[in-house]
């Protein structure tokens, strides 16, 4: 009994800590671009840098972020790296070149690279077979709710004639994280196989075994191309594709964007009672086929013959329809990598999985953008056939999990599940 409510305890406050990072978070993300370019006036290369800078640092730190986590332990290793994002912030705010805002963005981009990783280990190590999928629902519900959040508030206190007030966000952004070292730096983590002892050289080892998990080699494949073919596309390719081809305003735009925040937050926990009694691979499945229809709609949008409020409304269920699917991938995609780790090696998949993330991430608008402006026929039809090709990998995924990684709930009662294995025999259907 105390050992629960100690584990309560402590992701009650990881928690808090997710809400804040994604705050800070919100306070600044969306305005990075206009504080670079146009604020400073370091121009549009500078600024394109900056957001390419990011997705470097992530994938450089990343690869060594999960053997310090197994290593450590992942609650040093968030510490250090809120610290460096905090470093990254505060100095973002202040630099006035093109060399210290790339260098201070590239602090920002390695921290928070780290921090996601490290937090869903953490959720990991204070949650159980059965209360899983609930604690990475709440820590998405809570990621989403922050940013946007934080985009609002953020929204209303920058103004591009002031750097003063850029600086002001930058530094808020700072304190968020230094706020959330506070909350975390007390956290009584249950005790969570360690490999301190392991020799440096091991390290070589864990990747081997980990590319020896088929199971998690074909989730991490699916976790591509699920990355690639929606958050990849929101504000680049899609959006692009929305506004040449669709003619959608930019108020529009960001009503398909609150739409996609609000059925998250809304649908969540009513979509989290639904997939928590159904198989891991066929709710996925279930979003490549929901993901379909949102291409669908969005080709109707931009290539069908109706009035623009019709291709308004349709767009904005696009990005409605998106929402949905996030908000069954949540409970479902986080936990499964957790379950496929052997014990101790949940810091080393969580980091894989956050590195598949980040490339997929990068690539996703570098293809998107341009072919979502200027081939907007081809732009629906290639992402229709990647949400369907979701499905067909998600169903042949199911084939290699064994009973208890895609059906959860067997394990009801249990701490562990059983991790790291390959389905020894077939798996029986649901009933």
């Amino acid at each position: 009994m105390n050992v629960t409510r100690a584990m309560g305890a402590a992701m009650r406050r990881i928690h808090v800590g997710n809400a804040l990072s994604a705050f800070g978070l919100g306070f600044t993300v969306p305005y990075l671009y206009v504080y670079v370019a146009q604020v400073r006036g370091l121009g549009a290369m500078t600024a394109g840098l900056v957001l390419a800078v990011f997705a470097v640092a992530a994938l450089i730190v990343l690869p060594f972020a999960g053997r310090a986590i197994v290593r450590r332990g992942p609650l040093p290793v968030l510490v250090a790296a809120l610290v460096t994002a905090a470093v990254g912030a505060l100095s973002l705010g202040l630099a006035g070149s093109a060399a210290s805002v790339l260098l201070s963005a590239a602090a920002l981009g390695a921290g928070q690279a780290v921090m996601q990783p490290a937090l869903a280990t953490m959720i990991v190590d204070c949650s159980s077979a059965d209360t899983r999928s609930r604690a990475f629902a709440m820590q998405f519900f809570l990621q989403n709710l922050g940013l946007g959040v934080g985009g609002l508030i953020g929204g209303h206190l920058v103004d591009t004639t002031r750097v003063s007030s850029f600086t002001l966000l930058f530094a808020i952004e700072a304190a968020m994280f230094l706020l959330l070292v506070g909350v975390l730096a007390t956290v009584r983590m249950p005790h969570s196989p360690r490999l301190a002892d392991a020799p440096a050289g091991s390290a070589k080892g864990s990747w081997k075994q980990l590319l020896g998990n088929r199971a998690m080699v074909q989730l991490s494949v699916l976790g591509f191309v699920i990355f690639f073919a929606c958050y990849g596309q929101f504000e680049s390719g899609l959006s692009a594709y929305g506004v040449e081809a669709a003619g959608i305003s930019t108020s529009a735009l960001g009503t398909a964007l609150a739409a996609n925040t609000l059925m998250i937050v809304v649908a969540q926990f009513a979509v989290l009672k639904f997939v928590e009694r159904r198989r891991r691979s066929r709710v996925i499945a279930a979003v490549g086929l929901i993901w379909a229809v949102a291409w669908l709609a969005a080709g109707y949008a931009g290539l069908g013959h109706g009035s623009r409020e019709m291709a308004t409304a349709a767009f904005v269920s696009t990005y409605a329809l998106f929402g949905l699917g996030e908000a069954m991938l949540s409970p479902t995609v986080a936990p499964l990598v957790a379950d496929l780790a052997p014990e101790g090696m949940a810091g080393q998949y969580n980091s894989a999985f956050a590195l598949v993330k980040q490339l997929a991430l990068a690539v996703g608008p570098a293809v998107g953008g341009p072919l979502g402006a200027s081939l907007p026929g081809p732009y629906i039809v290639t992402f229709l056939l990647f949400s369907l090709g979701i499905t067909v990998l998600a169903l042949w995924l199911g084939r290699r999990l064994t009973a208890v990684q895609d059906r959860p709930w067997l394990a009801r009662g249990t701490r562990v599940v059983t991790r790291g294995g390959a389905s020894t025999g077939p798996v029986p259907a649901d009933a």
